[in-house]
Formats: structure tokens, C-alpha cells, sequence
């Protein structure tokens, strides 16, 4: 037995059970599903840029004749402003651009500044500052009320209240009216408005995910779950996993890495990142990685295998011996259970001979 023979492929999966781990095998990487860069990931999880990944607070996405007649806006008017970088359409309808709910955000923030004298340049760095605050919220976008100044926008919870710096308020609406702006305005959308929670999304991505047919709808739903609440650690971590079923390895460190940055203390999602570490022949890494797996959760069997054989690639045999040992220990009957015990009895064997 070789090596690389052992394939320690099995990822952890937060709010699923152990028994939910998934194998990656190599015809499922090589059949792909489409790669994004990792930085896109990160975008895509707050704006739904994905082909028709859900709106942030509407499950929806608008053409620019929609947008139209929403904000009595010439189409023109909108092909400029894509054109020029100021606001472009980020969602998907099939294979058209679309407009997502939170760039009618933006829309109708930037329509306001225009309409109250502020200069197109001041504009579009306040709605640059728009985009840059609404994901840090932690709250439903619904929830939240734009207001600005001449000077800076704000994003606060509709309970509380905004004093404009400069003492001239000049955009102030709730999220939740322009909701409601949509329904009456383009009757179409009305059943569309999404009263899940994020918990409710991300249950419905865990169901989805374990069928090879839904796995587009399955990644819809997660970042669903992540815009209604960035806070919610597991979605990041089943994400990743997903991605990394697809063939993305990028796209799956960012979101592990995003897990951990919420919740330092999560163990599958640097378990994850201690297998992509072992992958790529980072073993100190990957050692490091497992190391902090077994701490966070003395019963992650998985991960006392793992890091055993990251230290049987660093040449620390004897320790990679204590490790497998372990793993056997707790599950005796486990998939790498044999593996384990053939390492022992080979690294036996030559002691014995040695000595």
C-alpha cells in the first residue's frame, strides 16, 4: 500500500450528524457544476449573484423592463448606468442578467440622492458605502430602513432612530416599503415575497444537497439562508462542501474560511481546510489544522486519522502511531478502521526488524 492510497476525503458537515459526512470521489470533482472564482463566492453569498439564486428579502429577480416601470425609469437610463459601472444588474434569470432585490436597493437609494441635488460623483460613492454596509447587517434586509445625508448613508434597524449629520435628510425608507412598492407595482412578484427565516432556508439546502438533481437549487437555498443571516456558521460549511463536490476547491476554502471567521470554535470547517491543506501536500498545515480539530472535539474520530497521516507524511511516525491508535479506539468498526491498523502493524513490523 502506497501513500497515496489513502484518500481522507471525508468532510465534516455542521447541524448535520456525523453520519452526514460526504465522500468525495474523483468522477464527482471532474463532472464540475460550474467554478467560481473565490472573492465571487464571497460576493455571491450577500447579493445573490448567482444564476437564479433567490433576491435578498424577495425571491426574485427583475429584467431592466421591470425596474422600468417600477421606478418609472427609462430603460436607457438603467443600460447607462450598467454601462458605466455605477449600478449593473448582479443576478441571473436563465442566462440573462437580471436586477436582484437588493439592487433595486441601490436603485432606489441612487434615484433619491440624484433627485435631492446630490452630484452623480458623491452618489455613487454613497451607494458604493450602501453596498459595503448591507452585508455586515445580521438582520433580514426587510427589516432595515436606508436613510442618508448629503454626506454618508446609514443602515439601522427600523426600531431605531437616524440623526443625519449635516441635519438634512435627503433618502429615508425601509427595505420593507420598497417590498411592498414591488408587490403593488408589479402584481406578478406578489406571491414571491419570502417569509422563510434563514434557518428555514438552510434546513431546506440540507435536504436538497443530498440529491444530484437539486444541487443548483441546493446552493440557491444556502445563500438564502446567508443573506437573511451571515451569522449562520453551518450554512458556510455545507457550502463549502457543496462547492467542493463541484469542483470548486477555491470557492470551498473561502467559504471554510468564512466559517471559521464567524465561529473560531466550528471543528468541521477546519477539518475541512485541514483536508484541502493535506491535498495540496501542505502537511505542517494540515497537521496544524487536525491538531486544533481534536482539541475543539476530543470525539471527532476523523480527524485523529487525518492527522495522523499528515504526521506520517512529516516523518513523525511514532506520533502518527498514537493518533491511528486512537482513531481505532473510537471507531473500531470506522471506514478507515483497517487502514489504521495495517499503518500500525507495517511501522510495527519495521521497528521490530530494526531492532
Amino acid at each position: 500500500m502506497t501513500e497515496r492510497e489513502v484518500l481522507i476525503v471525508r468532510f465534516g458537515g455542521a447541524g448535520r450528524g456525523r453520519e452526514g459526512r460526504l465522500i468525495a470521489r474523483d468522477d464527482v470533482l471532474k463532472s464540475g457544476g460550474g467554478v467560481d472564482a473565490a472573492a465571487e463566492i464571497r460576493r455571491n453569498i450577500y447579493r445573490g449573484g448567482t444564476p437564479d439564486a433567490p433576491g435578498t428579502t424577495m425571491s426574485a429577480t427583475f429584467t431592466r423592463k421591470e425596474v422600468g416601470r417600477l421606478f418609472n425609469m427609462a430603460e436607457s437610463r438603467l443600460r447607462y448606468w450598467e454601462r458605466s459601472g455605477f449600478i449593473a444588474p448582479s443576478g441571473y434569470r436563465g442566462r440573462q442578467r437580471c436586477y436582484t432585490f437588493q439592487d433595486l436597493i441601490s436603485i432606489r437609494s441612487a434615484l433619491s440622492l440624484l433627485e435631492h441635488g446630490v452630484s452623480l460623483q458623491q452618489t455613487r460613492q454613497m451607494i458604493a458605502q450602501l453596498d459595503r454596509l448591507l452585508p455586515q447587517t445580521t438582520h433580514p434586509l426587510g427589516r432595515l430602513r436606508i436613510s442618508a445625508d448629503r454626506n454618508s448613508v446609514t443602515v439601522t434597524d427600523e426600531g431605531r432612530e437616524f440623526e443625519a449629520t449635516s441635519g438634512q435628510l435627503v433618502l429615508d425608507f425601509t427595505v420593507k416599503n420598497l417590498e411592498e412598492a414591488v408587490v403593488a407595482n408589479l402584481p406578478e412578484y406578489a406571491e414571491k415575497v419570502n417569509n422563510r427565516s434563514a434557518w428555514e432556508w438552510y434546513l431546506e439546502a440540507c435536504r436538497l444537497d443530498e440529491i444530484a438533481e437539486t444541487l443548483d437549487a441546493a446552493e440557491q437555498a444556502y445563500h438564502q439562508a446567508l443573506l437573511l443571516d451571515p451569522c449562520l456558521v453551518n450554512a458556510y460549511t455545507n457550502l463549502g462542501n457543496l462547492r467542493y463536490r463541484r469542483g470548486s476547491r477555491e470557492d470551498a476554502r473561502a467559504l471554510y474560511l468564512k466559517a471559521i471567521e464567524v465561529d473560531e470554535h466550528q471543528p468541521e470547517a477546519q477539518y475541512n481546510l485541514g483536508f484541502l491543506d493535506y491535498e495540496n501536500d501542505d502537511f505542517e498545515n494540515a497537521r496544524s489544522r487536525f491538531e486544533r480539530v481534536v482539541h475543539l472535539d476530543p470525539t471527532f474520530a476523523d480527524a485523529y486519522f487525518n492527522l495522523a497521516m499528515s504526521l506520517y507524511r512529516l516523518g513523525a511516525k511514532e506520533q502518527a502511531c498514537f493518533y491511528w491508535s486512537e482513531y481505532v479506539t473510537r471507531e473500531p468498526d470506522g471506514a478507515w478502521a483497517d487502514t489504521a491498523r495495517r499503518f500500525l502493524a507495517d511501522l510495527t513490523m519495521k521497528r521490530d526488524a530494526e531492532s
